[in-house]
């Protein structure tokens, strides 16, 4: 949505007690070169004083510059990264062309230590990656999280025939899962989420301002914020505080604190 209509929807979310908020996609860097991203990261920091502004991205569209403009605002970029073989990368759909998925990865972890930015790491567990062996990359790279996501279906998203793109290949199993998880229980940054932690702990914002409530399986909108307010807003939205706390959703998202310890 227009810039300002976008600023006014994050306003009222501050007004109403939001502390964090993350920008995602798709690709959150596609629009205008990032500048438009850039503009909200920061007004959320500077106008709006949120604790904690973060983004995730694949990484593919990041360029230097928007750390020298931007950067200061930003808190934390967690980085999607499903494998470092650069095959599998390919075969999931993590390629960048004739770019290297992992190398680009390497200079962003780079530009997020010269700009002090705290650099996370975000892996889908899915059936090209599931045996795969990642702890001495990620423990090379020390970001400050490693959150490990079960592939998770959703009609109309990713699985049925309205499906934008379809993940049913990807799936795996909840012992699948934890296999993978067990392989890499020693390293100390990393944070798990099966499914059934996943699918009602996020409060999702579209580009409309309607929170997606996801507990049937699928994205239903609440009407737009812009237009009911956030309180009429958020009883749609399926949001499951319990289990947010239960995952770990609440923990040190200031980069003042979680640089010291990076």
């Amino acid at each position: 949505m227009p810039l300002m209509e976008a600023k006014k929807g994050l306003k009222m979310l501050k007004e109403a007690g939001m502390e964090k908020v993350n920008f995602s996609g798709g690709e959150p860097f596609i629009t205008q070169n990032g500048r438009y991203l850039g503009e909200l990261v920061r007004y959320c920091k500077e106008e709006l004083h949120l604790p904690s502004v973060s983004i995730v991205s694949n990484g593919s569209l990041i360029r230097e510059k928007w750390f020298r403009d931007y950067g200061e605002y930003l808190d934390i970029l967690a980085i999607s990264c499903d494998s470092f073989d650069e095959e599998t990368n390919r075969e999931i759909g993590r390629g960048q062309g004739n770019r290297n998925h992992v190398q680009k990865l390497l200079k962003i972890y780079e530009w997020c230590r010269e700009y002090h930015v705290a650099f996370k790491i975000n892996t889908v567990v899915n059936t090209k990656n599931v045996d795969e062996d990642m702890s001495e990359n990620i423990m090379s790279l020390n970001p400050i999280r490693w959150k490990v996501f079960q592939c998770l279906l959703l009609e109309g998203e990713n699985v049925g025939k309205d499906a934008l793109r379809h993940a049913e290949k990807f799936y795996i199993s909840d012992d699948q899962f934890q296999e993978f998880l067990d392989r890499h229980k020693h390293v100390p940054m990393l944070v798990s989420e099966s499914n059934t932690k996943m699918q009602n702990s996020y409060l999702i914002l579209d580009e409309y301002m309607r929170f997606l409530d996801c507990r049937e399986g699928a994205k239903k909108p609440s009407p737009s914020l812009l237009d009911v307010g956030v309180a009429n807003a958020l009883d749609q939205s399926g949001f499951d505080e319990a289990m947010f706390r239960k995952r770990g959703g609440e923990y040190k998202w200031s980069k003042a604190d979680m640089l010291l310890d990076w």
